[in-house]
Formats: structure tokens, C-alpha cells, sequence
């Protein structure tokens, strides 16, 4: 697909390159082009060559990682969202696999450009550094989640968690099918269920993909959440980037009041 303005204009609004110059931005786009992919497309599998920076500006990807014949989703990711950012730095083979969930769009930016750019522009370069690190912080947030709690106090976090990103009522969405959440818990299909039955002893109903959660202090009690390993930052488009996530609240939003 060619290149729209407004495609190039919603990355260079991204926080990785609102702060570098019109110079770096044009080199770095100038070899970039705009994909359509449907879905259930493999966009790369974990051990392949990373010659593109992905970036996710419709649509929904899964990043996944396999291992002796298991597999496990680790991220999936929504507009608009850069992904396999690590190893375009390190010039690395993938970690991780992507496929799409739905139809969507992703603009590919060269790799070898990038890494140029960020030798070249110090301000782009600190942009990198910033959301490598708001990635990495987040990494540090699910190992702890993983080796510090149980299925149920996992589930139990990751429910107070939505509930506050989608405005804090206390019916709301499971943003995935459930094969996908027990997989992001670190959870098989089967203790999940168990896990949102006992749930029901804590005032959290089901339906579908519907939840409720009726006695909320009486579920924080058993989810203890804590700033240190939980971000509760709302679902907004102030907050496009991992680093911008890490440093919630930001400053101007009235959200963050």
C-alpha cells in the first residue's frame, strides 16, 4: 500500500519519533512501506533475520514463543505500537514470533536505517533508549507478577487492572478470549476456569466476556496490588510508548489528576 500523510503523520506523533529532526524522520521513513495483512498472518517467527521495525497502526498483533513443542503468548499488542524494537538495535535474529489476531495495518521502517539514525541524531537515539527501557521495566513488572503470585491472585490483579483501564465500573471486558489470557497468566485454559470459579467467593461474576466485580475491596484483600509490580495507568492516547507507561501519570493529562 503507499505511504499516506496521515499514516506518517500518526508514527511521527509516536514518543520514539515526536523529539528527532525532519532529516531523521525522512531518512528513516523514506525507505518504509505500509502492509495490509489479514488475519492469522505470520509476520516473523522467533529465530528469523529482523530487517524491519514493526509498527502496528491497525488491527491487533499476538508475540508468541514456543518451546519443545509448547507455546505461550507473551504481549498482544494494539494501535499504535511499535514491535521487535530489541534486536533492530542489536541487529539480532527474533525472540519472539508475531502473528495478526485480525486484519491490520503495519508500517515496516528498514532496520539498518534506524540504527543509523540513532548514531546520527543524539535525540533519537535517547528516544530509542527511553522505550527499550520502558519495555524492559515492563518485563521486570510480569516476572515478578509470575514468580511472586499464585494463578488466583494473578487473575485477581489482572481483573482490578482492566477494570481501571476501562474508566473503573464495575462491569467491563475481558480484552481477550481466554485462551489468550490463561497463556499471558502463565495459566493452562483449565486452571483458569478454576481460578474464575473461586473468584465468585470474592464477588467477581462471568458472563462470557463480560465481568463483574461486586465486591471490590473484598477482591483487592485477596490481590494485594501494588505499584511496584501492577500498572494500572488508563486505557488513553497521551500514552502511546512503554516509557510514556512507565512514567505515568503524565504531566497535562487531566486524567492524571
Amino acid at each position: 500500500m503507499p505511504m499516506r500523510d496521515v499514516d506518517l503523520e500518526r508514527v511521527k506523533a509516536l514518543p520514539l519519533f515526536a523529539g528527532c529532526s525532519e532529516d531523521t524522520f525522512r531518512r528513516v521513513t523514506a525507505g518504509a512501506f505500509l502492509q495490509r495483512f489479514p488475519a492469522g498472518t505470520t509476520l516473523l517467527l522467533e529465530g528469523d533475520q529482523v530487517d524491519f521495525l514493526y509498527v502496528l497502526l491497525d488491527g491487533i498483533v499476538e508475540l508468541e514463543g514456543t518451546w519443545n513443542d509448547k507455546e505461550t503468548t507473551l504481549a498482544v499488542l494494539r494501535p499504535v505500537s511499535t514491535f521487535i524494537l530489541a534486536a533492530v538495535v542489536l541487529d539480532a535474529d527474533a525472540l519472539m514470533s508475531a502473528r495478526t489476531i485480525e486484519r491490520s495495518d503495519i508500517l515496516m521502517l528498514s532496520g539498518e536505517a534506524l540504527r543509523r539514525a540513532m548514531k546520527e541524531d543524539p535525540q533519537f537515539g535517547f528516544a530509542v533508549s527511553q522505550e527499550l527501557a520502558g519495555c524492559y521495566r515492563g518485563l521486570v513488572r510480569t516476572l515478578k507478577n509470575q514468580k511472586l503470585r499464585g494463578g488466583l491472585e494473578r487473575l485477581a490483579n489482572y481483573l482490578i487492572t482492566q477494570k481501571l483501564r476501562q474508566g473503573g465500573h464495575e462491569t467491563f471486558a475481558l480484552p481477550h478470549e481466554k485462551r489468550v489470557l490463561a497463556s499471558l497468566l502463565g495459566m493452562t485454559p483449565e486452571n483458569l476456569s478454576r481460578a474464575f470459579a473461586q473468584l465468585a467467593d470474592y464477588g467477581v461474576t462471568v458472563n462470557g466476556p463480560q465481568v463483574t466485580i461486586g465486591r471490590p475491596v473484598v477482591l483487592e484483600r485477596l490481590a494485594k496490588p501494588t505499584p511496584l509490580i501492577d500498572n494500572h495507568q488508563p486505557v488513553t492516547d497521551a500514552l502511546t510508548g512503554k516509557a510514556q507507561r512507565e512514567r505515568w501519570p503524565v504531566e497535562g493529562d487531566p486524567r492524571a489528576a
